[in-house]
């Protein structure tokens, strides 16, 4: 391990402590600086070839970071430490579609027969867009990133279908250049943007209201940027209605021991 590697280990661990300790339930944009965070599906076993498969043939909004074994709630590739029902600031649980809580803690929810889905995450690419000089207004405001659902329909897998979410992040149309630059280094954790500009093109009607998150301005200098997004599985939850499902809240996202620069394809 060399001492970057140590670094992050160390960062993602305290902070992993930190939210299982009950010190922090917000977004976890900016926590750990270098570290690959992750958006996070929880399914029976019944469904979790399916949801694979649905993420197989999604990889822009469900890039699979790592999958665990049926009622464990270990991820090991992504830290020795983690434990799932406790390390993510909030979580939610839905029943038949509906979302009935959103704990911050799933020990009283867990079950032997529950499969763990880590799929990367687009505040692991924030890190390099700000190593750049690139201001991302959402983290300068100190919100979550405005997300939208799109009618850019995902790849259907057995029974998971729906629409493509995505997350907006305003730019200079410099800054979008070398953004489009920059992610597309970064396949695993969503890579280049879906849409530029032009947001009824994809079923965005008014950016100010978004589905998710928080409404961060458009200057007129500036064009939207949307990404796809892995609160995806959330929309597709809403429109499959399985049985039971846990996810991460918006915004609520496991952070990882993993480098972002270990992510890198070029």
């Amino acid at each position: 391990m060399n001492a970057t590697e140590g670094k992050g280990v160390e960062a993602g661990e305290r902070e992993r402590r930190r939210i299982r300790g009950g010190g922090f339930d917000g977004a976890t944009a900016g926590l750990a600086p270098g570290n690959v965070q992750a958006n996070l599906v929880i399914l029976p076993q019944t469904l979790a070839e399916d949801f694979l498969r649905f993420a197989q043939r999604n990889p822009k909004p469900c890039p699979l970071l790592a999958v665990s074994e049926p009622g464990s709630p270990r991820l090991p590739g992504l830290g020795a430490d983690l434990d799932i029902r406790t390390d993510l600031p909030r979580y939610r649980v839905w029943k038949k579609g509906e979302l009935v809580a959103e704990p911050t803690d799933l020990r009283s929810f867990w079950r032997e027969d529950l499969v763990s889905f880590a799929l990367g995450c687009s505040f692991s690419f924030e890190a390099a867009l700000l190593e750049e000089g690139i201001e991302l207004p959402h983290i300068t405001r100190g919100t979550n990133v405005p997300m939208y659902r799109t009618n850019i329909p995902c790849a259907p897998a057995g029974p998971f279908f729906g629409p493509l979410v995505v997350s907006m992040r305003p730019l200079s149309p410099a800054d979008a250049i070398r953004a489009i630059q920059i992610t597309s280094r970064f396949p695993a954790v969503h890579g280049a943007p879906v849409h530029i500009g032009l947001p009824r093109m994809i079923g965005i009607e008014d950016l100010d209201q978004p589905d998710y998150g928080d409404p961060v301005p458009v200057k007129s200098d500036e064009l939207p940027l949307f990404w796809a997004c892995g609160v995806t599985p959330q929309a597709v939850i809403a429109t499959v209605k399985p049985e039971f499902c846990v996810t991460h809240a918006p915004g609520s996202m496991l952070i990882t021991d993993l480098s972002n620069s270990k992510l890198a394809a070029f």
